[in-house]
């Protein structure tokens, strides 16, 4: 089956120096942009983070510091990556929970606005863990019936996503899926939008899942002691809590939606 695209979409894959989003850094990023004409690109850049990367994790993606010494800062190679990835929609396997908010921080560090809201975000391995729970290397063995030796290199598991997703459309196209309200649909359909809508877990505000958003669209915590409380309402009996939350050890993005929050709330707005 050919994708239904309206403009390209990016599946990229990370390799980093850990799993925290705050203190890690990526070392290697992989696109394979789809074009709406079906045509395909894939770049990769190696990326030197700055710091030395742990020996256990160049065990999981063999990638050291000699293999990075010479290399780029993520800061110089943004404005390549951003030009790359013009009017995509983005995807990927858990891409919402690490990839994505691992990018995001480091555009953010780099001091580029990287635009989110207009894109369609779609996480495989969601649409995936909903039908058929396993790893990207059980999925790639389950939909290609082989098996993804190169697991762990960024490129082999971009271009092993992308494989994965198109062996969904065919494998799912007339499945139903009954939600957790009763809801019964065929949600794998070539379409990007409801892809995207599906592969989420919950319709986030931030990147990490730590601001989410209640039945009225209105952005609740979801961590510390005002959990499950609504933003807007915390600021306004405890508004050094903001305070506390900006000089602490939370993702840069979260901060920024908390900001506009805050502006918000005193009739300022800003572009997210």
């Amino acid at each position: 089956m050919k994708l239904n695209l309206k403009k390209p979409i990016a599946f990229f894959d990370l390799e980093t120096t850990g799993l925290n989003p705050v203190h890690d850094r990526i070392v290697e990023i992989s696109v394979l942009k789809v074009n709406t004409n079906g045509e395909e690109e894939q770049k990769t850049w190696l990326v030197n983070p700055g710091c030395p990367i742990p020996p256990e994790t160049t065990a999981v993606h063999h990638i050291s510091d000699l293999d990075v010494k010479g290399c780029p800062s993520f800061k110089e190679l943004a404005p390549t990556i951003v030009k790359f990835l013009t009017s995509c929609d983005l995807a990927g396997y858990n891409i919402l929970k690490f990839d994505l908010p691992m990018l995001m921080e480091e555009f953010l560090r780099a001091g580029i606005d990287f635009d989110i809201k207009s894109r369609q975000i779609i996480d495989v391995m969601n649409i995936f863990m909903k039908m058929e729970p396993r790893s990207l290397k059980g999925a790639y063995r389950f939909f290609m019936n082989k098996e993804l030796d190169d697991a762990h290199s960024a490129s082999a598991d971009t271009m092993a996503t992308y494989e994965v997703m198109m062996a969904m459309l065919d494998k799912y196209k007339d499945v139903e899926y009954t939600d957790n309200k009763g809801v019964t649909s065929v949600p794998v359909q070539n379409d990007i939008q409801q892809l995207s809508t599906f592969s989420a877990h919950n319709k986030n505000a931030d990147l990490m899942g730590q601001i989410v958003f209640d039945e009225e669209g209105k952005e609740v915590f979801k961590f510390g002691k005002h959990k499950d409380k609504r933003v807007e309402d915390v600021f306004r009996f405890e508004p050094q809590y903001y305070d506390w939350i900006m000089k602490s050890d939370f993702p840069e993005y979260t901060k920024k939606i908390l900001t506009a929050i805050k502006l918000r709330m005193s009739g300022k707005n800003i572009r997210l």
